[in-house]
């Protein structure tokens, strides 16, 4: 069985990216061989995709996928280590500036031709190796077989309007082939007129319409200006008019949305008689099955034999002709035989319907029953291990499923295997990982935005998803996916892909020491997965320099004290690293200087490790995408902020001009030079920025930010900054999430100010005195999370924030309003489903009157020690899902609980949770706050001191962990 990973190495070249191959153009004596490799490469493919489908010489057929991949990785290593080798040993300029300095290259050392010759010797190689093909039968597969099926489509006998949808990720040759299609001879003589209109992300309904027109009609250049003074919805009426006296193909290229679709479909005579028809393609899903009006599958959970072949019927079934008997009972028939295999377990009825649901003929679903049953009569060869007949047949299902994939969406399904077992994944962070990888690319010559690779990389992992490959365990605010994990049956198959394919390797201390391993072949990804009770004495025998992926996994707190050897191995021996996840290392150490020479380096993360600081050589890592240095206080025993330290940040990311992602840590301080940002024009996220160690005209032209967090230490900062956004006239219309964090008291109105230069965000954390909520912020369409920390609300404040339209989530921490008593009142908060009380000390009375909050599913209260009983109106809330009390008194606690006083209000709830009881206190009496928490002191930054409550400062480091 061929793997699709390999089309994806063979593919390398172009992970490159545009970046790379195109400078290579200025390289004398290589150039030429880069554009060979280009050409070999892409020929290749086409034989990679007939070896995906065999499945009898399996075993002549993975020796000569495994001899392409190696080549194919060994090209990209050859190619890119060339071409950045000048950016390691120059200081200063970005790696643009240094590719164009080549006419110097022989003066640093680098022998263009050597590389030359190098890359000449892989290409004879591959050559060699698809001259051989003909002797495994192995065929050249094009794209004329679907070019064939959707003219047949596009030319049907039929007086019914028709939409034709093309649907697949970025890259997958969507827009070729409609190209393809659209220059057909039958085409051209079957239809009187056509329309190419290219739509994107940026589109308005009316510029497209007027477009379609405009290609259909010809018209004159008077008519072109009658055209554009008419209304939306008369060009409308005179496109669709267009296409039912004529026979009409229009191409809709690259619909991103249902909203642009359901902006233009107007303009077309859905499911009327006319013999024109409508060819799309799209990066989604949903706009496909909506533009050819198929419906959205459905997963219950059923267990018996009769709902088994429902969920099967309908996923794979949906799109199926059930009024010809004949082809429906044959289906049945043979979905039946594959269901047995499936054992009743529901992941594997899934992904089997999901598979099939791709297939319309007979023939078709014939071939997935023969490979079912092959790969069950390989049975435990399928995933080494014992397994029952029954396992055997439900890991044969899912390995087919595997074999489905496009070859794209292999490799991202692979990456998953390093995770742990039951690890819960951010999707966000995957996101990030796949990008640096070079797992999400586009085939577009046309230059690719940060937010388009990042929709991809979504829509990857959705359609892993969709195809119940991977579990969702959390959606966020946005209806996105937040944090997925894989099913034990899909870990076992993705662990056991991994290893054939030699795609990355795990060593797992928790079994016992392990030291000296050696790593057989060329290992391209390693995860160590760590263990407090095992000792970490690893070490590779010899430098493997095709590491490209190193990830450390360790438990929360890892304090082992490491060998220097050890430490100086992760930053020296891999020169090829693009990924270093190196995170919750608690015992502190220094970085080395020599990080500086992992020039390949996209992705770094550091977060939760007690680095000292970064150093200046930091800056030659031109190539980083994300850098994660965030460092939070944890919550010891003991103590509420754990150890005391700050970490020392350099101007170092000013060249970093791919930087996406920039997490600073919460305590540090910048030495030198302020932080500067001008060159950051890809940047998106921002964390902990001390605003007074930034250039502020830098901060201001980063208008495509979506997440920023700044900290404030002296108003006269923020008042120049906000004075700056007023005077140039610069809003964030792109920023999603905001958090301020206000050291001082005179902050309030400018902060204030700066909120309002924010219209779109739909998240806003708000840490410090602000006596007046924004009322402007009702006007706000996306304000959906509202942290409020330190703010010292007026008590009639809160009629504002129970107003606000889209809030679903409040979260109010210590002295975030200034009273005792807090009152809810009819119809406020209509659409809050999360609620958080913590560390409100002045609260000793909440009321929440009848019809407030009718949507609330969880309310969490904590260390509201004054607080005495919860609310009679907490009864009517029948959403209330899951109460959840930590860290109050006996007295609030016993309440509550069955038989209480107050158990009446909240006996319908399902989930009530109570945590770490505290003795009772008298009314209106202050707890003491040094023991309950444990420390009330603590230094909030190098050159100015500030003392907090403790209490006041768990809250903190939440609002940073947020």
């Amino acid at each position: 069985m061929a793997e699709g990973v390999v089309i994806v190495a063979a593919e390398g070249i172009k992970t490159l990216g545009d970046f790379i191959i195109q400078q290579s153009k200025f390289l004398s004596g290589v150039s030429y061989q880069v554009e060979l490799a280009k050409v070999e490469l892409h020929l290749i493919r086409g034989f990679l995709r007939d070896a995906d489908a065999r499945q009898g010489e399996e075993e002549v057929v993975r020796i000569w996928v495994k001899l392409i991949r190696d080549a194919a990785y060994d090209l990209e290593d050859v190619i890119e280590s060339f071409a950045l080798k000048v950016a390691s040993r120059r200081r200063g300029g970005t790696v643009k500036i240094v590719l164009k300095r080549f006419a110097s290259i022989f003066n640093e050392g680098v022998n263009p031709y050597k590389i030359g010759s190098e890359i000449e010797d892989i290409m004879t190689k591959l050559s060699h190796l698809r001259s051989s093909l003909q002797s495994y039968n192995i065929r050249q597969i094009s794209g004329e077989e679907n070019t064939d099926i959707l003219v047949k489509e596009l030319v049907r006998e039929g007086k019914r309007h028709r939409v034709i949808s093309i649907w697949g990720m970025g890259g997958s040759g969507k827009t070729t082939l409609a190209k393809q299609v659209f220059l057909q001879d039958e085409v051209k003589r079957h239809f009187d007129c056509f329309a190419w209109v290219c739509i994107s992300q940026q589109w308005e309904g009316k510029d497209v319409l007027e477009d379609i027109i405009i290609k259909l009609t010809s018209p004159t250049a008077e008519k072109r200006k009658e055209i554009s003074k008419m209304k939306k919805d008369e060009i409308a009426r005179e496109v669709c008019s267009i296409q039912r006296e004529k026979r009409c193909l229009v191409v809709l290229d690259d619909i991103w949305t249902q909203e642009a679709w359901h902006s233009i479909k107007s303009g077309f005579p859905i499911n009327e008689e006319t013999e024109s028809r409508i060819l799309l393609t799209t990066r989604k899903k949903e706009v496909a099955l909506l533009a050819s009006k198929n419906d959205h599958l459905h997963q219950p959970q059923p267990l018996d034999d009769n709902q088994s072949w429902e969920l099967f019927e309908k996923i794979a079934m949906c799109g199926s002709d059930k009024t010809d008997l004949e082809i429906y009972a044959k289906k049945r028939e043979l979905g039946k035989k594959m269901l047995v295999h499936c054992s009743g377990l529901p992941l594997a009825i899934n992904v089997l319907a999901g598979l099939l649901s791709r297939r319309e003929t007979i023939d078709e679903w014939d071939t997935v029953l023969r490979n079912v049953d092959v790969y069950i009569m390989r049975g435990i060869n399928v995933l080494e291990r014992e397994k029952t007949g029954q396992e055997c047949g439900v890991s044969g299902v899912l390995a087919l499923s595997y074999d489905d994939l496009p070859s794209h969406l292999k490799l991202c399904f692979l990456y998953l295997a390093q995770f742990p077992e039951d690890h819960e994944i951010r999707v966000k962070r995957l996101s990030q990982l796949w990008i640096a990888e070079g797992f999400i690319t586009s085939t577009s010559e046309m230059h690719v935005s940060v937010e388009i690779l990042e929709e991809l990389s979504y829509s990857c992992l959705v359609e892993l998803v969709e195809r119940s490959m991977v579990q969702v365990v959390e959606y966020g605010l946005s209806g996105k996916v937040k944090t997925c994990r894989l099913h034990d049956f899909m870990r076992d198959l993705c662990l056991q892909k991994a290893e054939e394919e030699n795609f990355l390797r795990i060593i797992n201390f928790s079994t016992g020491l392990v030291s000296k391993t050696p790593l057989i072949g060329k290992v391209r990804r390693l995860a160590l997965h760590l263990d407090e009770n095992v000792k970490y004495d690893f070490s590779i025998d010899g430098r493997d320099e095709h590491i490209r992926s190193l990830l450390y996994f360790t438990p929360k707190g890892f304090d082992q004290k490491w060998k220097k050897k050890v430490m100086r191995s992760i930053f020296n021996d891999f020169k090829l690293l693009r990924v270093l996840k190196f995170e919750n290392i608690e015992r502190e150490f220094q970085l080395p200087k020599t990080i500086g020479n992992l020039v390949h380096l996209r992705f770094l993360s550091l977060k939760h490790s007690a680095y000292s600081g970064l150093p200046s050589s930091v800056s030659k890592l031109v190539l980083l995408q994300t850098v994660d240095l965030r460092y939070n206080y944890y919550l010891y025993e003991g103590s509420c902020f754990g150890r005391e330290r700050a970490t020392r940040i350099r101007n170092v990311f000013w060249n970093m001009e791919q930087l996406r992602h920039l997490y600073l840590p919460w305590r540090h301080y910048i030495s030198e030079q302020k932080l500067s940002f001008a060159r950051l024009c890809n940047l998106q996220t921002l964390g902990d920025l001390p605003i007074e160690k930034c250039d502020l005209n830098d901060l201001v032209q980063l208008t495509n930010l979506k997440k920023i967090s700044v900290i404030v230490s002296r108003p006269s900062h923020l008042e120049k900054f906000k004075n700056m956004l007023i005077s140039r006239s610069i809003t964030y219309e792109r920023l999603q999430s905001l958090s301020l964090k206000l050291n001082r008291d005179d902050n309030e109105d400018i902060a204030r100010d700066i909120v309002l230069r924010c219209p779109h965000i739909y998240k806003l954390r708000l840490l410090g005195k602000m006596t007046k909520f924004p009322e402007e912020l009702l006007g706000y369409p996306n304000l959906t999370k509202i942290t409020l920390v330190s703010t010292e609300l007026r008590c009639d404040q809160i009629e504002i924030v129970k107003m606000l339209p889209k809030l679903r989530v409040l979260y109010l921490g210590s002295n975030a309003f200034k009273s005792k008593t807090m009152v809810f009142s009819p119809g406020g908060f209509p659409h809050l489903e999360f609620l958080t009380l913590s560390a409100l000390f002045m609260l000793n009375e909440w009321r929440v009157e009848k019809e407030a909050m009718p949507s609330l599913q969880r309310l969490h209260i904590e260390w509201c020690l004054q607080l005495w009983e919860v609310p009679d109106g907490l009864q009517h809330i029948t959403t209330l899902k899951e109460l959840t009390i930590n860290v109050m008194t006996s007295r609030f606690c016993s309440r509550v609980r069955e038989g209480g006083e107050d158990f009446y209000k909240i006996k319908h709830v399902p989930s009530i949770i109570i945590t770490n009881i505290q003795p009772d206190y008298k009314k209106d009496e202050e707890p003491e706050m040094e023991e309950a928490a444990g420390a009330s002191r603590v230094v909030a930054n190098d050159s100015e001191e500030s003392t907090v409550d403790g209490m006041w400062l768990i809250d903190f480091v939440r609002f940073m962990i947020a």
